[in-house]
């Protein structure tokens, strides 16, 4: 049995996206796999920006690391992923209902996001009789595996709950809520949720507005807005960007192509209008200048629309993935700094509890409610998550004894 591990922290260090802890986190865990679970050192793959002596976390790198992880994982291993770092939102559209669903995504130092799509899909690739668990410090962070069983959340609620007299909610109420729901969370800038004593805190969530500022500044248009930061992702990355990326692109591209030959506009109306309008003007300039503009976006398969965007939905649970978030997926995990010493606050109740045990072991329900119960007596507002198969639920957290 291998014990493999990749671990990411992105501080963004002189950028208006700056974290503390993030680095910090990925050190703890580090010393954490080696001397408490056997891992060895050379089957730990570190990512971190604040030394450039390591392997630089950029969407690239990170996407490698991972796919390196499962492709050399056999039926038995234990495979582990630690992120600290910015999450964020972005709204999308759901495809034929004209919905609002959202992309979770976390956030490389280059901003070449990775999003629950792609992380499902990682998952999907995880050999049988092998597990992947993932801890993501990071906010909007439930849910990261698209699809995945929340065992310990919030985040999603029964349908049947939101009926009333029998009845569901009109479907423009909904489309209203989770829009408004989508821009409130997007465009949030506050920092300082959390009043914990003593503690200067910050939080993990890029909001969109940040996000295009930083698009801006790194390619130097200043004609991104909120409808075109994926086929800016597109273009400043190409190959390499987001496997949803290239296929919202490969949807789109076949759609403007569509549209250009009936000669209708095909804006629509409303938000998500708006959006598709953006994009479909930002394409038109790219492929006036270069034809062969949107080859990497052709050549993904894409099985059908909803593929492209968020909401979309799959038959099957993934099996062999299981996520611990820092929060739910409308909430923010904390950046802290106290004494000095900078962390997530996840990640370091995660170490107070492993110290705590003195390397004995605790299962995955067990570590997700005693940080829980942790955070709250120390003040923080985010509450941490458990998505898996019912299986993994009291399985040992990474491994047992």
């Amino acid at each position: 049995m291998g014990k493999k591990a990749v671990l990411i922290g992105c501080n963004y260090t002189g950028t208006k996206a700056e974290l503390k802890g993030c680095v910090n986190d990925v050190k703890r865990m580090h010393r954490s796999l080696i001397d408490r679970y056997g891992f060895a050192e050379g089957d730990i793959k570190v990512l971190i920006d604040a030394d450039e002596s390591y392997t630089q976390p950029t969407g690239r790198n990170i996407r490698q690391a991972l796919s390196d992880l499962i492709g050399s994982a056999d039926s038995g291993d234990i495979l582990f992923v630690h992120y600290s770092g910015h999450g964020t939102r972005l709204p999308a559209e759901t495809g034929e209902e004209d919905d609002t669903g959202y992309d979770e995504c976390i956030v490389p130092c280059d901003m070449n996001l990775i999003t629950d799509d792609d992380f499902r899909e990682l998952v999907d690739k995880v050999p049988q009789g092998c597990t992947l668990t993932i801890v993501s410090d990071s906010c909007h962070s439930g849910g990261l595996i698209d699809q995945a069983k929340e065992q310990i959340g919030e985040s999603y609620k029964d349908d049947s709950q939101n009926k009333q007299d029998g009845t569901e909610p009109g479907f423009v109420d909904n489309i209203i809520q989770k829009t408004g729901d989508a821009l409130k969370s997007a465009f949030s800038h506050d920092q300082g949720d959390d009043e914990v004593p003593d503690t200067s805190v910050g939080n993990r969530a890029l909001p969109l507005d940040t996000l295009v500022d930083m698009l801006k500044q790194k390619t130097g248009n200043n004609d991104i807005t909120v409808g075109n930061v994926r086929p800016t992702l597109f273009d400043m990355f190409g190959d390499d960007s987001s496997p949803k990326v290239k296929k919202f692109m490969k949807v789109l591209l076949d759609s403007f192509k569509s549209i250009t030959s009936d000669g209708d506009s095909g804006n629509g109306s409303g938000f998500m209008g708006m959006v598709n309008g953006l994009a479909q003007q930002f394409l038109k300039q790219k492929l006036e200048t270069n034809t062969d503009y949107g080859k990497p976006a052709m050549q993904t398969l894409v099985d059908s629309k909803q593929d492209a965007y968020a909401g979309s939905k799959k038959k099957k649970l993934p099996e062999n993935g299981i996520l611990i978030s820092g929060c739910q997926t409308d909430q923010k995990s904390a950046d802290a700094t106290k004494s000095a010493e900078s962390y997530g606050a996840l990640s370091h109740a995660i170490q107070m509890i492993i110290e705590e045990l003195d390397g004995k072991g605790i299962s995955n329900r067990e570590i997700v409610v005693k940080a829980r119960n942790m955070l709250k007596k120390q003040g923080f507002k985010q509450q941490p998550g458990l998505y898996c198969e019912d299986k993994h639920v009291d399985a040992p957290f990474i491994c047992g004894d």
